[in-house]
């Protein structure tokens, strides 16, 4: 019986010790959380081009260059009691490495910035608020703060945190767990942050979690992203979490620019968080088979079938799409709902044998935009190239204008332009329109209203009998932003006008001027034929 009591202790005492020995690689990370938080993350790559959960866990707890254990270290709490922790060393393996990307390329700087684009459900909240667990546990000193779209959602990452805390870790607390924040034993503090830019700007902290940041206001999100900074060994994250909500929202601004940023996005949808389908379910009589095709069967995760599916039933197939499959923002508010990259851009260059039309819509510190446009005979409008330039004055842009066509400039139909144009400029004196008929561009404008232009271009994309009139050069990168994100006011006062943002509606205006006056030409030629 003696003998039993030492033995059950010596266990206890064995799992108190590893429960305080930080995970060295990604297999000892799970067994962990399995062990100590009962948390199980899906790790499978169901869709070929996804990332799953674990990897950007994983991703976040190896950032820092003091992850692995070196023995373990007493701190003292403000009561003189000890706290076993543990004690870190820098390690050269993670420091020069990419957990993403493989070898760290030494003209990147490092970074703990990510961006994670998951499904609804997805466990986004929940897997921020573990590496959050990571850091008070196992990184002293680090300071993390939480910030969310509404406080309610900081909250749950926050409750979160306190259910892994209280059921595992209250021994690594260093004094009560209150409602926004907490302190652990090795000077880890963790914060709720109000969405508010005063309480924002005031922060200098290693880590930021930024959940739903669709949600945040711009001005708050901003300044946001200049209160992270590396210190001790840790290094600065900021981490953006959310589902992707509107195409011209913060996210996909994020996504658009990850690829010139560097900084890495995890996607994964529902696939790789499902749980794995039983042999016993038939694929043919499935209603989520037509997008599964079989990843189910692959799949380890945690959400139940039957429950996907009455989701799937009871919401609309564009909000299945952007809210589970994460195939592509909602589009309701998008004024050219009816553009399709798929059916609307594809490689178009100039032919010689059509005409040649510019549209241009004039601007300073708004930018000017040009678009090269070529319609065939059977009424296909093809938009070969774009100019898109700020800050540079009429006659400047009308050479580089003239330059970049590839025709002479005798050859070139015409150029449709904004009728803003004819108007006078305050400081030199003359009109844009004048400037460019200097410069040997022949400018012809029509005033017209804004619907009436988009309207056309509605005709174009999709028209009544389902045909598209329209193709778009993949170079045209402007414009095509421009289709995806071109939006109605979110404002609860109904209108029929678009939202003017100062960027996507200057290429939508260019084009607009293009089929307004290019209409009225050919059905002057109809007239006289």
């Amino acid at each position: 019986m003696t003998t039993q009591k030492v033995s059950t202790k010596k266990v206890r005492q064995s799992i108190e010790v590893y429960r305080d020995v930080p995970p060295g690689s990604r297999n000892e990370l799970k067994k962990y959380l399995k062990e100590f938080a009962d948390v199980r993350v899906p790790d499978r790559h169901v869709c070929g081009h996804h990332a799953s959960p674990f990897d950007y866990l994983w991703y976040a707890y190896s950032r820092d260059q003091v992850y692995r254990n070196a023995g373990i270290q007493v701190y003292r709490n403000k009561d003189k009691s000890e706290t076993r922790s543990t004690k870190f060393e820098t390690n050269s393996n993670v420091q020069n490495s990419n957990a993403l990307n493989g070898r760290r390329d030494a003209r990147v700087p490092r970074s703990g910035d990510c961006i994670v684009w998951a499904n609804r459900a997805g466990g986004k909240t929940q897997l921020a608020a573990v590496a959050t667990l990571l850091e008070g546990v196992f990184k002293p000193y680090c300071q993390t703060r939480i910030l969310a779209g509404s406080l309610a959602q900081s909250g749950r990452m926050f409750g979160y945190l306190r259910d892994f805390v209280e059921s595992q870790f209250s021994d690594h607390l260093s004094g009560r767990m209150l409602k926004e924040s907490c302190a652990f034993t090795n000077g880890a503090e963790v914060q709720i942050l109000p969405q508010s830019s005063a309480s924002v700007r005031g922060q200098h902290v290693h880590k930021l979690r930024c959940d739903e940041v669709e949600l945040f206001e711009t001005d708050v999100f901003n300044a946001a992203k200049f209160i992270t900074q590396s210190k001790n060994n840790l290094v600065a994250a900021m981490e953006m979490f959310s589902t992707m909500h509107k195409p011209y929202g913060h996210m996909q601004r994020l996504i658009d620019a990850a690829p010139d940023s560097g900084i890495p996005v995890f996607k994964w949808c529902v696939w790789e968080v499902i749980e794995p389908c039983r042999s016993d379910r038939s694929c043919s009589r499935c209603p989520l088979d037509n997008d599964c095709q079989g990843k189910a069967r692959h799949a380890n995760g945690y959400l139940k079938i039957d429950d996907v599916i009455s989701q799937m039933r009871r919401s609309s197939r564009a909000g299945f799409e952007a809210e589970m499959l994460c195939l592509r923002p909602h589009l309701e508010n998008a004024v050219f709902d009816e553009f399709d990259p798929a059916v609307h851009v594809r490689p178009v260059s100039y032919d010689p044998n059509l005409p040649l039309y510019r549209a241009v819509d004039f601007g300073f510190v708004n930018p000017l935009v040009c678009l090269w446009i070529q319609p065939d005979a059977d009424g296909m409008v093809r938009v070969i190239d774009e100019y898109v330039r700020d800050r540079r004055t009429a006659a400047a842009n009308a050479e580089a204008i003239m330059a970049q066509t590839p025709c002479a400039e005798p050859a070139v139909a015409m150029t449709f332009c904004d009728p803003a144009g004819a108007a006078k400029n305050g400081v030199t004196g003359t009109s844009e329109i004048k400037v460019f008929k200097d410069k040997g561009i022949r400018c012809k404008y029509k005033k017209s209203g804004i619907l009436e232009g988009i309207e056309k271009i509605r005709a174009a994309l999709l028209s009544g009998d389902g045909a598209s009139h329209l193709i778009i050069s993949p170079k045209c990168e402007t414009l095509i932003k421009a289709f995806r994100c071109y939006h109605y006011p979110e404002d609860s006062i109904p209108t029929e006008l678009p939202h003017k943002d100062g960027a996507h509606d200057h290429p939508i205006d260019a084009l607009r001027y293009f089929f307004v006056n290019w209409g009225r030409n050919r059905s002057k030629s109809s007239s006289r034929y």
